[in-house]
């Protein structure tokens, strides 16, 4: 099929299907934006999916399954969304109550920013985006050795740059310190 053939059938289901898939979207969402976002993702899935869809009248039945997708892909979206921000607010919780104890976040944040950008870069894969020293090195492209020497040299500057700004790494712990790329 050329792409003017698979343009011009894109268009036939588009205008014959529009108005329906729109209504059935717009009766499953909250607000105007996420019914657009739904809608356009579901059309995007027929344009990339083209030789998939169905002849005639299937076609309308096809996207409505397919609509189906995406709005549950987008409230599974939102959910893990939900747990992740109650699980942050958890965390920034613990994480504060030790900042006031033990040096503050202005330490830590002061710390941090002494570090080399590849300090930072190293130390925030691990803690904030929690990636072992296996997955670092694939990221990084560099050996697996190289980069546990990288990550334990740069823990050793950010605990000396810790101790001189007075925080006291008992207390606040290192999820705590791996946290403050976030707060930056």
């Amino acid at each position: 099929m050329t792409h003017h053939d698979r343009k011009e059938r894109f268009e036939v289901i588009y205008v014959a299907n529009y108005a329906d898939i729109l209504a059935y979207i717009r009766r499953r969402t909250d607000s105007h934006e996420d019914a657009a976002d739904a809608l356009a993702e579901t059309f995007t899935t027929a344009w990339r999916r083209l030789d998939d869809v169905p002849e005639g009248r299937d076609a309308r039945l096809w996207l409505f399954g397919v609509a189906r997708r995406v709005l549950a892909n987008g409230r599974r979206a939102d959910s893990r969304r939900g747990e992740l921000v109650e699980r942050l607010g958890q965390q920034l919780a613990v994480w504060a109550e030790h900042a006031e104890a033990g040096g503050g976040l202005a330490g830590v944040q002061e710390a941090f920013a002494r570090l080399s950008p590849d300090d930072r870069e190293i130390l925030a894969l691990a803690g904030w985006e929690g990636l072992g020293s296996d997955e670092i090195a694939t990221v990084l492209g560099c050996s697996r050795a190289n980069t546990r020497l990288r990550l334990h040299r740069a823990r050793k500057r950010l605990a000396k740059h810790l101790d001189t700004a007075g925080v006291d790494m008992a207390r606040i712990g290192l999820r705590a310190v791996a946290m403050t790329k976030g707060a930056m």
